[in-house]
């Protein structure tokens, strides 16, 4: 399904399915967004509530965990976002004239 880290293929390897018909375009990368932000808002909570720790302690943790959660948790979102656009065969808005 994917041609390289995030990028949708433009037709499956194994049945030939045209893959352009579905576009993801930055809904995956919004609901990553929304995910690994309450996750790391959490974790800063607990983690200050537990030990008290100075904000450099924070800063240790908080700055590698963002970014690799979100490139972590993006191509499987991006997958499932795809999956189901191209199974309910999800087309763009369209006025009828």
């Amino acid at each position: 399904m994917f041609d390289g880290l995030l990028k949708i293929a433009p037709r499956c390897d194994v049945c030939g399915a045209d893959f352009e018909c579905a576009d993801v375009g930055d809904g995956a990368s919004v609901f990553v967004l929304f995910i690994v932000g309450f996750l790391a808002m959490v974790l800063f909570l607990l983690v200050e509530a537990a030990f008290s720790p100075p904000w450099w302690v924070h800063a240790i943790f908080q700055l590698p965990f963002v970014p690799l959660a979100c490139i972590a948790a993006l191509r499987p979102i991006k997958g499932l976002l795809f999956a189901l656009q191209f199974q309910h065969d999800a087309q763009e808005a369209r006025l009828d004239d």
